[in-house]
């Protein structure tokens, strides 16, 4: 049985939902597979990148709480994310913009509501 997202340390049910609207379902993919793996996963697939989820993420992975993140170790994570959002942004996944086509039809009500 896969163990939920939110089991992570650090991550609730908002970090659940944009994961698996990502295709990641269990917290086991999310370790096989990486912090910055996961996390590019998540841009791709229309979610805005934000500094304080990724370091929550790579936190949570290793364990510890959120807020362990400081100095040298939160500088090196930043420009961790300034690439992965680079690369995110230069190589734009068709899923990701169609999510976020989806999201604008549904916005203005184009499409009829679930």
């Amino acid at each position: 049985m896969a163990t939920p997202v939110s089991s992570i340390p650090n991550l609730g049910p908002a970090s659940e939902a944009a994961f698996a609207r990502a295709g990641i379902h269990s917290a086991e993919e999310v370790r096989a597979m990486g912090a910055d793996a996961a996390y590019l996963k998540l841009l791709r697939s229309g979610s805005q990148p934000h500094f304080i989820g990724y370091y929550v993420l790579v936190m949570g992975l290793q364990g510890r709480p959120w807020n362990d993140c400081k100095g040298k170790e939160k500088a090196a994570l930043r420009a961790t994310f300034d690439a992965l959002k680079a690369e995110a942004a230069g190589s734009p996944d068709a899923a990701g913009d169609l999510h976020r086509l989806e999201k604008v039809f549904d916005e203005i009500g184009l499409r009829p509501r679930a």
